[in-house]
């Protein structure tokens, strides 16, 4: 019978949507199962055939979860908001929120096309004002609670304004920017104004100076995560150090929870690894350094406080606000002229950087509080001024960039841990040695000095011992206008949030997307878009009077922000009350699979953990972590096609012959290939772009054949493939089966569309096992044994593989498994409709056909999974090899129930053993059970 895919997979898709099939209840019964996709970002390109990789291995956990009897939350939406919408924009006026709208309903015919078992009911898009409106509530919910060290977690900021009225900051242990010291009597007495400007340094959503990666191309600032050696990734525009007022989250509070939270999770270990660098947890001191001839003290973090009598020097990040009162009139052009070439490399750059030595004297002098030396203070870009203090002890003599500076800069170079090694050509780091030259530490070994000093150090009343972390707060703001509004407006030039009452504050009008003449962000451009206190409402700009019409915040969130809690409004999508009830926040509680790429590690992953913890700290929902067990899909990669120009002509030498010329190596896009071949269509290279309308080749048995290689799928690199042409030619099935097949999930393997025939090649095989030529034969006889086993086997290993999410090896066992039942003519209905069962989920389309043809009404969906029944894996026969002075003379087929002694006596009384004999003894015989007989003579 003619296996049509296309009319199949139509009829089911329409099925589908027409039944709501995939639509999930909250009120039941059942189990729950979560199982999510990262949020996809809706480009302009849509989908390429390697990003549907994570989306059908979490669709095939989905429906085998339905399967079993859970009740699957599986939902789908759009991470909307982005740059490129928004540069879009600018270029050709466009408003972001249409070319948005075009992307997402590209995406979304692609995705249904290819079968995914998503509840569309549930979707959702950050850039909807019903979904930002609770984005902005819970920036409200950070702006309104500060940390509090003592029971450790968010409060509300009622609970910090009481310990105030009652003790000032006595006895406060709280995550703050700078230690303040009031009483109750000056909190009392302080203006509001100056009230709003103490709670600032308490809040988790707080407005600061901060240094941030500022992008003037792109006219905004940018997160580490998105800058990529020194340039912006996306883009590739130049990025900048600058300081500016920014509001920013106080992630920082949360750090060791995060850490700590990391044990509880079934991730990759490089994704934990990753996480746990990025917190950068480390514990040693803090310690104060006076400086010569000013009031100013240096107060350095430092792991290794034992080695402090090796500090020959220090060195300032070249941001530290001390470096302007301490450098010298002589040294003032040159420690200008370094920070303004500092302010060019971003601080992962600067990280990264191991092998450069630069920096620049102050001109000042800090003292050393246990030798009494004087210290020279430099300043030197691999000192930053967001992890610790924003200065260093140089201990040249057991650190690697101390020593490296020290030689550059012919600076002393002292030993105080114990080594043979020469420390003035090379640096000692170890904790295994003990202190030398070290007045009272001198003899003690790492951890003993450690406790010694740090005690010493509390008793001169210059430091203490404390735990650091490399994680430094969030900049929560962007100078963009596709983004969500931040909620709140300017009195006295202080922040002050708009009540819950007035959101969503929806995203204004403009009529440009660039900065203002102002240097304003975008929005400042809105002629609406004013808040009026008084009537509690959004009103023209031109009637702000600073009275009782005031000016709202002009930035916009970041990219993350949406993301950060998207996976709790999934739960409850549709609700006006609150971004989600708790008792349904609790059903589905932490999301049980989470499928996405490994490059959201410090960005996403850590922002939506840390906005879980908030949440559950202020009892909207009970679960600590959002995302139970993740894994890091592989990527597709292309195959992309070059040809070969000669040097300055518009000549074109295939592949084996361009050894002979000097030539240019260009991609070309993929379709120009004739069929699945290397050969290139030189007619349709030439139609491609007008610069090779007049292309001359140089071929090779009159073919140009073009070079190969594999590489990351991109637009850029001409090598993508639509997954809509595969589903057209091959088939949504074929293409799920396919990408499964290729390899395991988490590796990178390369796309090879030759390779998909296959595939389509076994689906026609399984089609045709329920027909007889054209027509449709499924027989009520009771299976035989073999058929039992093929389908119990075939059971099990599908079982065992989903579940460790090993899909590419279930592919191979369905082929195996249709093969030999082609073999055996197997037709019988208790075979072949949990065969059809088995296979659904990896290929849904043609299995809902089989089993409406079976008589069933309804889905296929939710049949229960075949239970495994080992009996019919249990052998009824062996067949022995028997092995006679180590060569194989026949076999002998024994019951699988025999002892050993049994099948010994049976193979000695067999007629052609007894031919072998000759009337002779066996010397030995050995029976493997179930495997082989060994007998010499």
């Amino acid at each position: 019978m003619f296996y049509d895919h296309q009319q199949i997979e139509k009829k089911w898709q329409k099925y589908w949507e027409d039944n709501q099939t995939y639509k999930t209840s909250n009120n039941t019964d059942k189990p729950k199962f979560y199982v999510l996709d990262m949020f996809p970002y809706p480009s302009g390109a849509g989908l390429h055939v390697g990003h549907p990789l994570g989306y059908i291995a979490s669709d095939i956990y989905a429906r085998y979860k339905r399967h079993q009897g859970f009740n699957v939350l599986h939902p789908v939406g759009y991470d909307s908001f982005g740059l490129p919408a928004e540069q879009y924009a600018i270029q050709t006026g466009q408003h972001p929120a249409l070319t948005t709208e075009q992307n997402i309903n590209r995406y979304e015919e692609q995705l249904r096309k290819i079968g995914f078992s998503f509840d569309w009911s549930r979707e959702v898009r950050t850039s909807d004002a019903s979904y930002y409106k609770w984005t902005q509530w819970i920036f409200i919910q950070l702006y309104h609670s500060w940390y509090n060290k003592d029971t450790d977690k968010a409060e509300s900021v009622d609970t910090l304004i009481k310990h105030f009225e009652e003790k000032g900051t006595e006895g406060l242990n709280a995550n703050q920017n700078d230690e303040l010291s009031f009483t109750a009597e000056e909190w009392k007495n302080a203006s509001e104004l100056d009230k709003e400007d103490i709670l600032l340094n308490y809040r988790l959503a707080y407005r600061a100076e901060t240094t941030v990666n500022w992008c003037p191309a792109l006219g905004t600032v940018l997160a580490n995560d998105e800058v990529k050696d020194g340039k912006s990734e996306r883009g590739g525009f130049p990025v900048f150090q600058k300081k500016m007022m920014q509001w920013s989250m106080r992630i920082s509070a949360y750090s060791e929870r995060l850490l700590q939270g990391l044990t509880t999770l079934d991730w990759p270990q490089p994704l934990k690894d990753s996480q746990e660098y990025w917190i950068g947890k480390s514990q040693g001191a803090q310690v104060k350094f006076q400086v010569e001839g000013h009031d100013e003290t240096v107060e350095v973090f430092t792991t290794r406080p034992d080695t402090i009598f090796g500090a020959t020097f220090m060195v300032l990040a070249p941001e530290n606000p001390l470096v302007e009162t301490i450098t010298t009139d002589a040294q003032k052009a040159e420690v200008d002229t370094y920070i303004e070439e500092t302010s060019k490399k971003t601080e992962r750059d600067r990280m990264a950087d191991v092998k450069n030595v630069s920096g620049a004297f102050t001109g000042s002098y800090a003292v050393n509080p246990f030798s009494g030396e004087k210290m020279p203070v430099y300043i030197s870009d691999y000192v930053l001024m967001g992890y610790g203090t924003g200065a260093v002890m140089a201990v040249p003599a057991h650190d690697e960039r101390d020593h490296r500076f020290a030689k550059k800069f012919n600076l002393e170079i002292k030993k105080v841990v114990e080594t043979d090694e020469d420390i003035q050509e090379k640096s000692f780091d170890s904790k295994d040695s003990v202190c030398v030259n070290s007045d009272f530490l001198n003899g003690l070994n790492y951890n003993e000095a450690k406790s010694k000093i740090i005690s010493e150090i509390e008793n001169k009343g210059i430091g203490h011992g404390t735990t650091n972390y490399r994680q430094r707060d969030a900049i929560f703001s962007r100078q963009r206008y596709w983004g969500e509004p931040v909620p709140v407006y300017y009195k006295d030039g202080m922040p002050y949030t708009l009540p819950v009452s007035a959101l969503p504050l929806e995203l204004p009008e403009v009529e440009k997307y660039l900065p203002t003449e102002d240097g304003d962000p975008p929005l400042g451009n809105a002629k609406t878009f004013a808040w009026d206190e008084v009537n509690q409402k959004v009103v023209a700009t031109d009637l702000i009077d600073d009275k009782t019409v005031f000016p709202l915040e002009l930035s916009t969130m970041p990219g993350w922000a949406g993301s950060s809690w998207y996976f709790l409004r999934y739960m409850d999508p549709n609700d006006q009350e609150t971004f989600v009830k708790k008792e349904l926040a609790d059903y589905w509680g932490q999301v049980d699979l989470y499928i996405g790429g490994s490059e959201h590690a410090t960005g996403h992953l850590l922002y939506s953990r840390f906005w879980n913890m908030f949440l559950k700290d202020r009892g909207y929902i009970s679960h600590d972590e959002p995302f139970q067990k993740l894994i890091n899909q592989g990527m597709i990669l292309g195959m992309s096609a070059f040809v070969f120009r000669i040097d300055g002509t518009n000549q074109y030498v295939s592949k084996n012959l361009a050894g002979n010329y000097q030539t240019q190596k260009i991609h070309v896009d993929v379709s120009l290939l004739k069929g699945a071949s290397d050969e290139l269509d030189t007619e349709a290279f030439k139609a491609w772009r007008p610069d090779y309308a007049d292309a001359e080749f140089i071929l090779e048995d009159g073919k140009y054949i073009t070079e190969r290689e594999v590489e990351k799928m991109s637009k850029s690199k001409y090598n993508v493939v639509n997954p809509d042409d595969i589903c057209d030619e091959y088939g949504a099935d074929g293409l799920r089966l396919y990408e499964m097949f290729l390899g395991p999930l988490e590796q990178s393997k390369p796309w090879n569309t030759q390779g998909l025939s296959g595939v389509y090649g076994f689906l026609k095989k399984f089609w045709n096992l329920y027909f007889n030529g054209d027509v449709f034969e499924v027989s009520d006889e009771e299976p035989s044994k073999a058929e039992y086993k093929v389908l119990h086997t075939l059971i099990k290993k599908v079982v065992y593989d989903i579940e460790n999410f090993s899909f590419n090896t279930s592919v191979s066992s369905f082929m195996i498994a249709v093969n030999e039942l082609q073999k055996i003519k197997c037709n019988k209905r208790n075979i072949l409709e949990p065969l059809a069962v088995i296979i659904s989920p990896y290929a849904p389309h043609i299995c809902e056909e089989l089993w409406n043809q079976l008589g069933h009404d309804d889905s296929i969906e939710f049949e229960p999974f075949p239970v495994l029944n080992e009996e019919y894996l249990v052998e009824d026969e062996i067949e022995y090899p028997v092995s006679v002075n180590g060569k194989m003379k026949f076999k002998i087929s024994l019951s699988a129930q025999l002892s050993a002694k049994e099948v010994e006596d049976l193979v000695i009384a067999d007629a052609k053993m007894q031919q072998i004999l000759e009337g002779k003894t066996p010397k030995k015989i050995i029976v493997v059970p179930h495997r082989i007989v060994n007998i010499v003579i």
